[in-house]
């Protein structure tokens, strides 16, 4: 970012007691002791209406959020201010609010900044893009930006060059392949994975052990993982239903060790819901969660994800025969083409309320699963006729080629809706905001739903079941009325007692799906609009908090349980199942078709 004179939000992220107030005091005296308190930088605000019990949130870190990021957000005419109906920004232009809080998500800053880096490489492309439409040039080249497959071969390991480059990030099922055979002479080899950070895999044959470590250049090294793990960390911990560390490795011996010296191998690295794993000549051997890695200087953190990947780099005691990487985020070929079908496109709205919005959170590479999406349950008759409407809420990405394949993606088929943030775990309660907003200003629904991209949902079910539902000061989804904060540290919901000191959670429906009334959608945006709603990186567990608070000062709510709502994995009979690949999503969509019910694919 160019360090030019300019202006700062300077954000204080720190929430303290909050209790019932006496609402006797004179309006007045309450707008000048508010005006008064915004105006003093850092001071920590006494929140009314918190509804939960009483406790004490004692976090001060400093989030700079540059004036000249947000104004080019908010202002540039490039990508952001598009007249058709196919306009991916109609929540983003009502979010800057949401992002100058004072109490803003600790990645919020770095969120705005790397999107507004982002936005300018595209509005780039897309200026570019359209100068060859205008000019009547079909440009073919570098159209297929984002390959499915990139490989190496006999690869000189001497330079600091990556050995592979991957232009559009890697996603789950993503893979990389290595044949090698390990010098006779070596002591180690390394494999490193280059983005925004470094996920590090490091193999020591002097010790005899396997090392995985991450890197920032805000944190440096974090807490390494070591197989055999000799207790550092506990091997009942697992990734993905896997442990860190193979049972073998754990209690290894000169014959267990996967590696040898001078015998070939063939190890693959491949990218899971909660981490990354190895597999030496066809078995497991180790396993690492994707890490938040603490910014210093920000308190924030960072989930270091696989969608930040852009090269891999091999280095030490290795011959490297070849290296290939496979599954990568591939774009639809149609995406920039006049043969898209038409029943693929998001239909008309008719300027009505609607019965059901479903906001389906997506990740700018995750272009397979859109796909999947809108030719499987999007295809649902409520979904082309207009009665439910469905959208995508994603960030921008750090990789401009990604954007501007969102960019095109959007145009093309009409159905998303870009946040005007990059797209870190530590921010998705933010597109829970932007849900509400566009469930109640820009696409009015009566009910709105929040799933994700893996999930397949039966419309016709759930439309049958909202008609025994209230309509109003609802919660309804898998509920969880008894759960607590993770404190597992390395766990993708690790909650610091900073965050939340309570012991447990008010009640809340898991994220893979649920739905909440209008009412509630209101008072959501209305509550963070006037921040007496506080923010939580958990986005499910945020909802529950929100909507306690609602049915503790306004209306008293309904939550609704339903096992019909699978948080993991398939059951027959279901509502809504979880954790789906493309081809899983669109074989229960075939099944449906030919049987009419609702059976599972495996």
């Amino acid at each position: 970012m160019m360090m030019q004179s300019m202006s700062m939000v300077k954000l204080k992220f720190g929430f303290t007691s909050v209790r019932m107030r006496n609402l006797s005091v004179g309006i007045s005296v309450m707008v000048l002791t508010l005006i008064l308190i915004i105006l003093q930088p850092g001071h920590k605000l006494t929140k009314k209406n918190q509804t939960v019990d009483e406790f004490d949130i004692e976090e001060e870190s400093t989030v700079l959020i540059t004036m000249e990021d947000l104004d080019y957000l908010f202002s540039n005419s490039s990508f952001y201010k598009e007249e058709d109906e196919s306009n991916g920004f109609l929540v983003w232009s009502l979010m800057r609010p949401f992002l100058e809080r004072h109490d803003a998500l600790p990645e919020t800053g770095q969120g705005v900044e790397e999107a507004a880096l982002a936005g300018k490489g595209l509005a780039f492309l897309i200026n570019k893009e359209k100068g060859h439409s205008a000019s009547g040039m079909v440009s073919t080249k570098g159209r297929r930006t984002c390959p499915d497959f990139v490989n190496a071969v006999d690869v000189d390991l001497s330079g600091s060059t990556p050995v592979l480059e991957l232009p559009c990030g890697l996603t789950e099922d993503s893979s990389i392949t290595f044949v090698g055979v390990p010098n006779e002479h070596s002591r180690s080899f390394q494999i490193q994975l280059l983005g925004s950070g470094v996920l590090r895999y490091d193999v020591n044959f002097s010790k005899q052990s396997i090392v995985q470590n991450t890197w920032t250049e805000r944190s440096g090294w974090g807490e390494e993982v070591r197989c055999p793990s000799h207790g550092s960390f506990k091997n009942y911990i697992v990734v993905d239903e896997l442990p860190l560390c193979n049972e073998q490795t754990s209690r290894i011996t000169l014959d267990d060790f996967p590696f040898l010296k001078g015998s070939p191998l063939t190890a693959t690295l491949w990218f899971g819901l909660e981490g990354f794993h190895m597999a030496v000549n066809g078995r497991h051997e180790t396993s690492f969660p994707y890490r938040e890695v603490r910014n210093d200087a920000t308190k924030s953190l960072q989930k270091l994800e696989p969608w930040l990947v852009s090269a891999v780099k091999v280095s030490g005691g290795l011959k490297l025969l070849s290296a290939s990487a496979t599954r990568l985020p591939v774009p639809d070929e149609n995406h920039s083409s006049l043969a898209i079908e038409e029943k693929l496109k998001a239909p008309p709205l008719s300027g009505t309320r609607i019965t059901l919005l479903v906001g389906v959170f997506s990740t700018g590479n995750n272009f397979k699963r859109r796909m999947a999406l809108r030719r499987s349950w999007m295809q649902y008759e409520a979904v082309r006729s207009g009665e439910v409407a469905v959208r995508f809420l994603i960030g921008l990405h750090t990789n401009e080629q990604v954007n501007l394949e969102m960019w095109r993606e959007a145009k093309a088929y009409g159905d998303i809706q870009f946040m005007p943030f990059v797209d870190y775990y530590g921010l998705l309660s933010l597109k829970t905001v932007a849900l509400c907003i566009l469930g109640t200003k820009v696409i009015p629904s009566k009910y709105i739903m929040k799933t994700d991209d893996d999930a397949f949902v039966r419309i016709d079910e759930l439309l049958m079941s909202l008609k025994e539902k209230p309509s109003n000061a609802l919660l309804y989804g898998l509920i969880s009325f008894d759960s607590s904060p993770d404190r597992e540290q390395g766990s993708k919901w690790y909650i610091r007692k900073e965050e939340w000191p309570l012991d447990s959670y008010p009640p809340w429906a898991h994220g893979p799906g649920y739905i909440i009334t209008q009412d509630i959608a209101k008072f959501v945006v209305k509550g963070h609009l006037e921040r007496d709603l506080r923010l939580f990186k958990l986005e499910d567990v945020a909802i529950g908090i929100w909507i306690q608070q609602y049915n503790q000062t306004v209306k008293r709510v309904k939550y609704m349980n339903d096992k019909r709502f699978h948080n993991s994995g398939c059951k027959p009979n279901y509502i809504l199942v979880h954790y789906q690949t493309p081809r899983l999503l669109l074989c229960l969509w075939e099944k449906l078709q030919k049987e009419s019910q609702s059976v599972c694919c495996e």
